[in-house]
């Protein structure tokens, strides 16, 4: 991410959309949750079912254990989007940590919101071990929506 260059602008840090280079791939993690998320890109993968490249996954015990800190940390270091995926509420294996990832996630989406950064850039989602399609489809999905936001900060 790179600074505004006039610090009492109010212009958002994103780019308008169509505004990125055609050859420009968003860098986008995925925090997934050992159990279910993590699993259903497992199960995505023993189907067979492809899904972005752009997607870099990092597994998470649970998805309660994604600070503030780390999320704020990878959109500094140039995520364009960052989507966390945990178990569907009531199955978390660590019974509330899905409460906590959802409390979090809203605090994250407040604080992007400060820094004038586009919600849309964060995405969370409930996905169980057995749900390897819709891993897939929203991994692509949320692909699709940075990409139309295009680099966060600039190129």
């Amino acid at each position: 991410m790179q600074p505004v260059d006039d610090p009492d602008s109010t212009a958002s840090m994103d780019q308008p959309s169509g505004c990125h280079p055609p050859e420009w791939k968003p860098r986008i993690i995925a925090f997934c949750c050992n159990w279910c998320a993590y699993a259903g890109a497992d199960l995505a993968g023993v189907n067979r079912r492809q899904y972005s490249s752009e997607v870099k996954i990092l597994r998470v015990m649970c998805s309660g254990r994604v600070s503030l800190g780390m999320v704020l940390k990878s959109f500094a270091f140039g995520a364009d989007g960052i989507i966390v995926l945990g178990c569907h509420p009531g199955d978390c294996h660590y019974q509330i940590g899905n409460r906590y990832t959802e409390k979090r996630v809203d605090q994250v989406r407040e604080l992007l919101e400060l820094a004038g950064i586009d919600n849309s850039r964060l995405r969370l989602e409930w996905i169980s071990a057995a749900e390897g399609e819709k891993f897939g489809r929203t991994i692509d999905e949320f692909v699709k929506t940075v990409r139309a936001l295009g680099p966060l900060g600039g190129v």
